[in-house]
C-alpha cells in the first residue's frame, strides 16, 4: 500500500509532572505541543496529522476524552487518532505516530500523551476497580498495588533478591531527578528511608511507588525529506516493538515479562541491534515500581534474568555507569501521569542523543537509545529504538 520511509524526531516538549495541575487536559497538551514545535523551529500548519495518547477518560473526568483533547494537541481540521494501551501508551503512542510517517501517508506527526489524573476522585486507583475478570479476581477484593506486590514478591523469590538491592532503584532515580526541572518527588533518600516508609502492600513500600501526577509531553517526527529541511541534527527511530500477552495474569508465572522481551526483540531486530547491553548507551524503562526497572531491563534484554539487581548494586545503572538507565530520574523521581509518562521517556532519549539533556546528561557520545513502556495487568510491553 505504502513504502516504508524513514522517520525521525526533531523537537520534544514536557510540562511539569505534579500532583495538581491548575491546566485543563487540553492546556498541557497545548504546552507540550508547542515546546515541542519551537524545538523543532516548525508551526502548526507544517504538521499534517496528529496522533494522541491517554488513558482511561475516567482520568480526566471528561467521556470521550480524545475527542476533548483534539484541539488542545493542534488536531483541529487535520488527520487525528487516539491510542490507549494503558500504561504502555507513553510509548505506543510514537509508535502509532512512526507508522503514520513511515507508511509515506504523511510527512509530519505530532505525536502528544496527556494525563490528568488529579481529576479522578478520591484517587486515581478507583477508575480501575471494574476491570477484573468478574469471576477470577474481582471477589478477591484485590487492587493494583496488592497485584504489584504479588509480581514483586515472586521477582524477589525467584532470584533470591533482597528487597536493600530493589531499593537503591529508587534511591538512584529519585537523586536522578533533582536535575530534572520537570520533576515532582526529586529527592536525596537513603536505601533506609525507602525501608522505613509505610508499607502499602508487602514489600511494596511507599517509596517504592511512583506517585499519581498530571502532566503532557509531545514530539515531532518528520520524514527523512522534511527532517534535512528542518534539522543537522536528527534523532532516528530506527526499531519499534509492541506486544500484549493474556488478560489473566493468574495464569501465568509473574517473575518475568515475557511480553516485554517479545516487543524488545520485535525493535532490536527491525534496529539491527544483536547484543543490546553493548550496543544500547542510554535506557529508560518504565519505573512506576522501583522493582519494574529491574524486571524490565531484564525484559530488555540489557542483562541476564535477576542480575538486574547486580548491575545497580554495582553503579553500572547510574548516569556515569556502563548503561545509564533512567537519567531523568525515571517515573519514581519524575511522577508518573500515565500516557504522558512513556512519553517523556522517549524525550528524555531524545534529548541525551543530541546532548540537550543539561544536568541529566550521561557522559560520552551516546548514540543508541531505547524508552520502554508497560501497561494494562501485567501483559503489555511497548519498546521504541533510537540513534543519532
Amino acid at each position: 500500500m505504502f513504502g516504508k520511509k524513514r522517520v525521525a524526531i526533531v523537537g520534544a516538549g514536557v510540562t511539569l509532572f505534579r500532583r495538581n495541575l491548575k491546566e485543563t487536559g487540553k492546556e498541557l497538551s497545548y504546552h507540550a505541543a508547542k515546546m515541542a514545535l519551537e524545538q523543532a523551529g516548525m508551526e502548526l500548519r507544517d504538521i499534517q496529522s496528529v496522533v494522541m495518547g491517554t488513558a482511561p477518560d475516567a482520568f480526566d473526568g471528561v467521556h470521550m476524552k480524545g475527542e476533548y483533547l483534539a484541539d488542545g494537541a493542534g488536531a483541529y481540521h487535520k488527520p487525528y487518532t487516539r491510542v490507549f494501551v494503558g500504561g504502555g501508551t507513553g510509548v505506543f503512542a510514537p509508535l502509532a505516530g512512526w507508522w503514520h510517517v513511515a507508511s509515506g501517508k504523511f510527512d509530519t506527526c505530532l505525536v502528544v500523551c496527556e494525563e490528568k489524573m488529579s481529576s479522578c476522585y478520591p484517587h486515581p486507583q478507583y477508575a480501575f476497580t471494574t476491570i477484573f475478570d468478574p469471576i477470577l479476581e474481582r471477589p478477591i477484593g484485590m487492587n493494583l498495588i496488592w497485584i504489584f506486590a504479588l509480581e514483586m514478591n515472586r521477582y524477589m523469590h525467584k532470584h533470591n533478591i533482597k528487597k536493600e538491592d530493589i531499593a537503591l532503584v529508587s534511591v538512584k532515580n529519585k537523586r536522578n531527578a533533582l536535575d530534572n526541572p520537570i520533576a515532582q518527588l526529586a529527592a536525596n533518600i537513603t536505601v533506609e528511608d525507602v525501608l522505613n516508609s509505610e508499607i502499602m502492600a508487602w514489600p511494596v513500600q511507599r517509596l517504592d511507588v511512583s506517585p499519581t501526577s498530571d502532566g503532557a509531553a509531545a514530539a515531532v517526527l518528520v520524514s527523512e525529506d522534511v527532517a534535512k529541511e528542518v534539522t543537522d541534527n536528527p534523532v532516528w527511530i530506527d526499531g519499534v516493538g509492541w506486544c500484549i500477552d493474556s488478560t489473566h495474569w493468574t495464569d501465568r508465572d509473574l517473575y518475568y515479562p515475557d511480553y516485554v522481551e517479545c516487543a524488545a526483540r520485535m525493535a532490536y531486530r527491525m534496529a539491527g541491534i544483536k547484543n543490546p547491553p553493548k550496543e544500547i548507551d542510554v535506557a529508560e524503562p518504565y519505573d512506576p515500581f522501583d522493582y519494574k526497572e529491574l524486571h524490565h531491563m531484564e525484559g530488555l534484554l540489557l542483562c541476564k534474568k535477576g542480575e538486574a539487581p547486580k548491575l545497580t548494586r554495582e553503579g553500572i545503572t547510574q548516569r556515569d555507569g556502563d548503561l545509564p538507565t533512567c537519567p531523568s530520574g525515571g517515573l519514581l523521581g519524575c511522577g508518573n501521569p500515565i500516557a504522558a509518562a512513556g512519553m517523556m521517556k522517549v524525550c528524555e532519549i531524545f534529548w541525551q542523543l543530541r546532548g540537550e539533556a543539561g544536568k541529566r546528561q550521561v557522559p560520552g557520545d551516546p548514540r543508541t537509545g531505547v524508552a520502554q513502556a508497560w501497561g494494562d495487568l501485567m501483559q503489555y510491553g511497548s519498546v521504541i529504538v533510537l540513534r543519532r
